[in-house]
């Protein structure tokens, strides 16, 4: 027994169990709709770094072994060091230093208190007297001016996000309860703080970008497809497979990154595209056919099209799972999850609720329904765009090497195009925890830092700690971007009268004074030790430049036998993700053009019609790397997938082009007339779902978030261009195929 066709079984269930359909539909809604409240937010470096590479493990090491994330207070008021003042502050950092996970908290108090005898001074004289015992650059490091001040607490080691964020919220809840003396104000910041905000931030910023998607696209289909009954049948389409995508993300655990927020009006701007094809076709069929084979014909003429599409749109976010970025690999699952969903959403409740409803075309076939063929503007659009498809046809050769001359010089300004990859320049420059870092960073200077990871058998060997001091030294005076290093060497002098043990028995005897908690800092058991090198601020091009200075320094200065130094850190990280996107980006084209091409050679079976959609998209790629020059766009994170995107959704438009004139051509009409009717019929389709997938994009430009908003403007561009080669491209393209195969296989002589 032989297995049936699925589209021929959806065809079955659809024209004689339509109720039935609709039943199993609304129970998967249900179900679906029961996983979004499952789908959770992702910040920090889990985003950016694999940890299955070497790279991300030692990361992840150090920032569990050794990172201790500090957060700071901000202490503002007319005179910081009146007595009452200090008072509240030294209650407050009392109150703060008993909270979990904190390892100590420190500031211009605790300082002040060290010189008076471990006893807070009375009046404002004794204050004075206690600053003058304290080094001035310590003073004006803490109290930049009578008023602020800022007090560190350092959180223990490892934690995750989860809880500093609730270490954050006890220590807001703790200053609001801390009753300060009048014209006091305190604010809680830090890097913890500033993720946990950037969460907060993400999740509105997905709910507004979403809703915008939506107002736009009701507006969009409102004014263009009133051609059809039911017009906005689309909209509840997309709303479903969205609903369908969270929910399948929240029941496998998936979580949602910076990038896969933009995913969402991306996925709304495809989903429209397939409902409006489906639609489309629908209207189209029910003009001339009984209901029950309309929906037939757009089960299985336009679902295997749209299909082709969709799986071809789907190989260019497969190509992103090459990338070695996390939150990059994020967005490509979820956007192949979500056109699938949107697809099958599409293809099941268009036909259906079309029987449901015993759907009506508005227009009777060739005409407005008015008696006077031809008058509705779809109409004079479909004649529009055949004609400018047949010129095109007849100038196929000026106009592919006018398309790809732009396209080449596309290629070469790419190639100039700036990578960042800084984090605070992807987030609101308004939002508060960004103005409190700048405001720390000004104060008290940078907090960047550039640690080195040692490890071998014995990293407490009097030699390797006599390397240690050595490589430190070395480095801050001959790198002027490191400020300062601390490690396990300096805190051995400390407690060994200024000076280096000088053989194990002395190190040991040494390591033996020094408090747990310190030697924890900068050592973990005797096979791992930190050196921490303090940075300026700099652009990631000099940080990138000035890191890997310090891996020539290592290879020209290693540490003693058995023992590894490397770099690593948050720093590190982000200046490596540059090398990364800018080899990740052009491998994900060529793969993404490569996966599409295979898929496509392995349904037609013949290398021209596989090429055929292809090409334009080699063209549309080259132009968005203009554009992305001329507009001055960077790439990041974001628009680095945007090569293996667009070819995906190019792809959609130039394979329905090409399925829908070969189509024209099987029905019996000749080259260029079966291009004139199939653009013709089509294109008003591919346009309209083309301009409400712009508005779809356009809601990503709305967008807070400096990354996504650029994005936005970028794939608004894109699909335009997507349109254009689809529209004008594509058909010169068709015609020179077309002319190869006829002259390889001459159609049969028809007797006159």
């Amino acid at each position: 027994m032989s297995l049936k066709n699925p589209f021929d079984l959806l065809v079955g269930a659809v024209t004689t169990r339509p109720r039935m359909v609709m039943a199993v539909m609304a129970m998967v809604f249900a179900v679906a709709l029961f996983g979004t409240t499952l789908v959770t937010m992702q910040t920090g470096s889990d985003t950016y770094m694999d940890k299955d590479t070497e790279r991300g493990m030692l990361l992840d090491k150090y920032s569990t072994t050794f990172q201790s994330d500090g957060i700071m207070l901000i202490i503002e008021s007319d005179d910081i060091l009146n007595p009452d003042v200090l008072a509240y502050t030294d209650r407050l950092h009392r109150d703060l230093a008993d909270e979990r996970y904190v390892t100590r908290v420190s500031g211009i108090v605790d300082l002040v208190k060290q010189v008076n005898g471990g006893t807070l001074p009375g009046s404002k004289a004794e204050i004075s007297m206690a600053l003058e015992k304290i080094p001035a650059e310590t003073v004006e490091r803490y109290v930049p001016s009578r008023l602020m001040t800022i007090s560190v607490i350092t959180l223990e080691p490892g934690l995750s996000q989860e809880s500093q964020a609730a270490a954050v919220d006890n220590f807001e809840s703790i200053v609001a309860l801390s009753s300060p003396p009048p014209g006091v104000m305190v604010i809680v910041t830090g890097n913890p703080a500033f993720q946990q905000q950037m969460s907060q931030e993400m999740g509105s910023s997905m709910g507004q970008l979403i809703l915008i998607a939506m107002i736009l696209m009701v507006i969009a289909v409102g004014l263009l497809f009133s051609h059809v009954r039911y017009r906005f049948l689309s909209i509840g389409i997309v709303a479903t497979g969205l609903v369908l995508t969270f929910g399948i993300m929240g029941l496998v655990g998936m979580q949602i990154s910076m990038v896969a927020i933009a995913a969402f009006p991306v996925l709304i701007g495809i989903g429209i595209d397939y409902a409006i094809q489906f639609h489309s076709r629908f209207d189209e069929e029910a003009r001339s056919a009984p209901l029950a084979q309309a929906a037939k014909t757009t089960i299985t003429r336009a679902g295997p099209a749209v299909l082709y599409a969709m799986i071809a749109t789907s190989m260019g976010f497969l190509a992103m799972m090459i990338s070695p970025i996390p939150m990059l690999r994020d967005f490509g699952v979820l956007c192949i999850i979500g056109v699938a969903s949107c697809y099958v959403v599409a293809l099941i409740m268009v036909p259906t609720v079309g029987i449901l409803l015993k759907y009506r075309p508005k227009y009777p076939a060739g005409g407005s329904g008015d008696g006077n063929a031809k008058t509705h503007h779809i109409e004079k659009y479909n004649t529009a765009l055949g004609s400018v498809a047949t010129r095109v046809a007849k100038s196929a050769v000026p106009v592919l090497i006018l398309c790809a001359l732009i396209a080449f010089i596309g290629f070469q300004l790419d190639q100039e195009i700036i990578i960042n990859t800084n984090e605070d320049s992807f987030v609101p420059q308004d939002m508060p925890a960004v103005i409190d870092l700048n405001k720390v960073s000004r104060t008290m200077g940078s907090t960047s830092s550039l640690p080195i990871y040692v490890r071998g058998d014995n990293v407490l060997d009097a030699q390797t700690i006599a390397w240690i001091h050595q490589f430190q030294l070395y480095e801050v005076a001959r790198n002027d971007k490191i400020t300062g290093s601390t490690s396990i060497a300096d805190i051995l002098m400390r407690y060994n009268g200024g000076h280096l043990p000088a053989d194990n028995d002395k190190l040991k005897s040494a390591l033996a004074r020094v408090p747990e908690d310190e030697q924890n800092r900068y050592l973990s058991g005797n096979s791992e030790a930190i050196i921490e090198f303090s940075t300026i601020d700099m652009e990631n091009e000099v940080a990138m430049s000035m890191i890997a200075d310090v891996r020539r320094d290592l290879e020209w200065n290693p540490p003693p036998p058995g023992v590894t130094a490397t770099v690593t850190g948050m720093g590190e990280m982000f200046t490596n993700l540059i090398e990364e996107i800018s080899r990740s980006k052009i491998t994900m084209t060529l793969l993404a053009f490569g996966l599409i091409f295979g898929f496509l050679f392995l349904i037609f079976r013949k290398v021209g019609r596989a090429a055929t959609p292809v090409i334009p998209i080699m063209m549309i790629v080259g132009w968005n790397g203009m554009i992305m020059w001329l507009l001055g766009i960077d790439y990041t994170p974001m628009t680095a997938v945007l090569g293996s995107m667009s070819i995906g959704v190019a792809s959609e438009y130039t394979i329905l082009i090409m399925e829908r004139v070969y189509e024209e051509r099987e029905g019996g009409l000749a080259l260029l007339p079966a291009i004139t009717q199939g653009v013709g019929q089509i294109g008003t389709a591919i346009t309209v779902s083309g301009l409400t997938t712009v508005f779809g994009f356009a809601a990503l430009i709305t967008s807070s978030f400096n990354m996504i908003s650029n994005f936005g403007l970028v794939t608004v561009i894109t699909v335009g261009f997507s349109l254009i080669g689809a529209i004008v491209v594509m058909p010169a393209i068709l015609v020179l195929i077309g002319r190869l195969e006829e002259r390889k296989n001459p159609p049969p002589l028809v007797q006159g």
